[in-house]
């Protein structure tokens, strides 16, 4: 009697499981339905696939375009850059500080006063020196006077000639004596730190301050005596320095050295780089390249370039598609690497996010400008997945 119960309820409970299951089943796609049709929800979302899964977006990329730039060849080099004028201040006497009359860093004319040393002595020399002066050239005008009258003689009147011009030599020398104890700028310049102050005994070796003239910067280098015959004066050069990295400084060739070093095979280089607002500073390390042929070609961004094997593409965007396309690759330019074929001036491509793509991969543009560029291009055709789908 159990058994036979069991076996009731068994039946039972595989009924409803087929009844439940035949229920709730999707219908079969009717014949002729368009194709697609079959496990189709009525109703569903747009962007939305079977069972109501969102749809993968486009990868998201910054695109730009294929353009014409200026271009060279270059000989790459280091150099050091140095004041176009620079020296360390000392004094010419020896004697103690009676002032100061400048601050660390400060830029001064060409000759301002710096410091001034003690004078006292030289400044009762030079009234004394004044008043024999003017004692000596009074007396000569007397004696010219009456000469010119017949009233003295001649050797009385050369003999108060030669006493006014000791005189003036003699005021003359305690003038330079006082010029000596003014320490004053040689030229206009960026001054260094203070070494002196008041009070200080200074002799001919004490060094007082620096000054540097650095509205030029030279800038020396060497290049392999092989590239003599390119290193011309009048060359361009531009610079690079790690301080600026988003900078590049400009120059000319000035002075190609006379001898090349017998022990590195090089030559020394001087270039000139106008420096108005006082960026580089002497003693700075630069990156140089001396421009040797100039030219306009076809550039495309680096960072839009990717290797495979020992080939180079770039993805190319036709109608919102990156296509991979092959490049012959010439020079490579802060940035830049030319393309000698396989683009054409104006061609858009993907610079920003190549690693998420592969060939004929639908995109989506990230800088909007771009975007609307390439949209115009495609004449009247819709240019949205809608549209297209």
């Amino acid at each position: 009697m159990k058994n036979a119960l069991v076996i009731v309820l068994a039946f039972a409970l595989g009924g409803g499981a087929m009844w439940y299951f035949t229920s709730t089943r999707e219908p079969a796609a009717a014949v002729g339905a368009p194709a697609g049709a079959a496990g189709a929800r009525p109703g569903g979302p747009a962007g939305f696939g079977a069972g109501g899964r969102p749809q993968a977006q486009p990868p998201l990329v910054t695109v730009g375009r294929a353009t014409r730039d200026k271009l060279f060849d270059a000989v790459e080099a280091l150099g050091t850059a140095q004041a176009n004028e620079s020296v360390t201040l000392t004094a010419k006497v020896t004697d103690t500080v009676r002032r100061v009359n400048f601050e660390d860093g400060a830029y001064v004319e060409a000759g301002s006063v710096l410091v001034e040393l003690t004078n006292q002595e030289e400044e009762a020399l030079l009234a004394e020196a004044r008043a024999n002066l003017d004692d000596a050239e009074s007396q000569l005008r007397r004696l010219e006077d009456l000469s010119s009258r017949g009233l003295t003689s001649a050797s009385e009147l050369d003999v108060a000639r030669s006493r006014a011009g000791a005189m003036r030599a003699r005021w003359n020398s305690i003038v330079a004596r006082l010029r000596d104890r003014l320490i004053q700028a040689p030229f206009s310049g960026v001054l260094g730190f203070r070494q002196v102050s008041p009070g200080t005994m200074l002799s001919p070796n004490t060094a007082i301050t620096s000054i540097d003239d650095i509205s030029i910067i030279k800038l020396d280098f060497t290049v392999p005596e092989t590239f003599i015959g390119t290193m011309q004066p009048g060359a361009r050069i531009v610079a690079k320095s790690v301080s600026f990295p988003d900078r590049k400084f400009e120059g000319t060739v000035r002075t190609v050295g006379s001898r090349v070093d017998p022990v590195t095979r090089a030559i020394t280089v001087r270039a000139h780089i106008e420096n108005k607002d006082s960026s580089l500073r002497p003693g700075m390390l630069l990156t140089v390249e001396i421009v040797t042929a100039e030219r306009v070609a076809l550039v495309v961004p680096e960072s839009s370039v990717f290797q495979v094997q020992n080939r180079a593409y770039v993805y190319r965007v036709d109608d919102d598609v990156a296509k991979q396309q092959q490049i012959q690759v010439g020079g490579r330019r802060f940035g830049v690497v030319e393309v000698l074929g396989g683009l054409e001036e104006g061609d858009l491509i993907v610079v920003e996010g190549i690693i998420k793509l592969r060939d004929g991969a639908r995109v989506r543009f990230d800088n909007a400008e771009a975007a609307i560029s390439e949209s115009s291009q495609g004449s009247a055709a819709p240019n949205d997945a809608g549209a297209r789908g």
